[in-house]
């Protein structure tokens, strides 16, 4: 019995060396510096992140026990090197990384908040964030906080994000839809409404202009079609499109009311623009994935087929110059 009780310990030691051995299989992406004004992808995935919360798929199983660090919240950071400014697009439930990355990025002063923050909507993986400004976290003052009239009403009388405007942690500035907003001399932005699930403010996305190039950003839309705004003359219009790619398509999500959450498909999307040169699909990069979205996998075939048909998919750290 005693030597059966020594082969089981020695069984159960090599066994927990064993799992030692497959934490941090996932590792970081390093995040890169600019000496220019550029934008910076901080996350790409939907509100609810990835290991999603309940779920029991494949997708997830691994995630909850070996977290990947590169799996974040969708989120664009911008930097202007010359006039020494940051800002942030979407206060995400990863926002506590998400601004030391900026900081890192931008890799000028010791100020660890962005000099504003854009939001689109009020769901949650979308400005949530904000809590760490108060008084439970970093107890900020005054951080810019940028939002159309519906979502700074939202904000001043709904807690806990009432508390937020009262104690001047956050200082919010009401946008309007169509109307630049001149932050730098190097950088302006545009918000434009959108049509989405507006329980609770509008929904925006924005036009993101440096000294030389232009960026769209719409981490979610409904459906292209219910836009009164042609897509494809915006994608003309800019040197990049960061897209609502929440799915790949419907049958990933099984469980749900899929017209419940309403987004563009990517295949949807494909076809719409799959007659567009060459040049004007190498805008696209398709961003927001639900945690069942097989793009996030890198040698998944669908992946694969996106770049086959002429597109990006974002990556997190991925960088491009304004």
């Amino acid at each position: 019995m005693k030597f059966t009780s020594f082969l089981l310990t020695v069984f159960l030691l090599l066994s927990c060396v064993e799992t030692v051995k497959l934490v941090g299989l996932h590792e970081e992406t390093p995040v890169p510096t600019t000496s220019e004004t550029a934008l910076i992808i901080l996350g790409t995935v939907q509100d609810a992140g990835s290991p999603h919360i309940a779920c029991k798929r494949e997708c997830c199983a691994s995630l909850f026990h070996n977290q990947d660090p590169n799996r974040q919240v969708v989120s664009l950071g911008l930097a202007d090197v010359e006039n020494k400014k940051t800002f942030l697009f979407e206060a995400t439930p990863d926002m506590t990384r998400q601004t030391k990355a900026l900081k890192e990025f931008a890799s000028f002063g010791e100020k660890e908040t962005p000099d504003g923050v854009f939001l689109t909507h009020a769901h949650i993986g979308h400005y949530t964030g904000l809590m760490y400004f108060g008084k439970e976290a970093m107890n900020a003052d005054k951080v810019p906080v940028y939002a159309m009239p519906k979502m700074k009403h939202f904000l001043q009388t709904n807690g806990p994000w009432s508390q937020l405007v009262s104690t001047q942690n956050i200082a919010i500035t009401s946008t309007t839809n169509g109307r630049p907003i001149e932050l730098t001399s190097n950088i302006t932005i545009t918000p434009l409404l959108v049509p989405h699930r507006d329980e609770y403010s509008e929904t925006v996305g924005y036009i993101i202009a440096g000294p030389n190039k232009k960026a769209l950003f719409i981490p979610d839309i409904d459906k292209w079609g219910k836009w009164e705004t042609s897509i494809i003359e915006m994608i003309q219009q800019v040197d990049y499109a960061f897209l609502d790619a929440t799915f790949y398509d419907g049958e990933e999500i099984n469980n749900r009311d899929i017209s419940q959450i309403p987004h563009p498909f990517i295949i949807e999307s494909m076809t719409k623009f799959k007659d567009l040169p060459a040049s004007e699909k190498q805008k696209i990069y398709f961003i927001h994935f639900n945690h069942t979205n097989p793009v996030l996998n890198r040698d998944s075939p669908q992946h694969q087929k996106v770049i086959d048909n002429g597109f990006n998919i974002a990556h997190i750290y991925d960088v491009v110059s304004l």
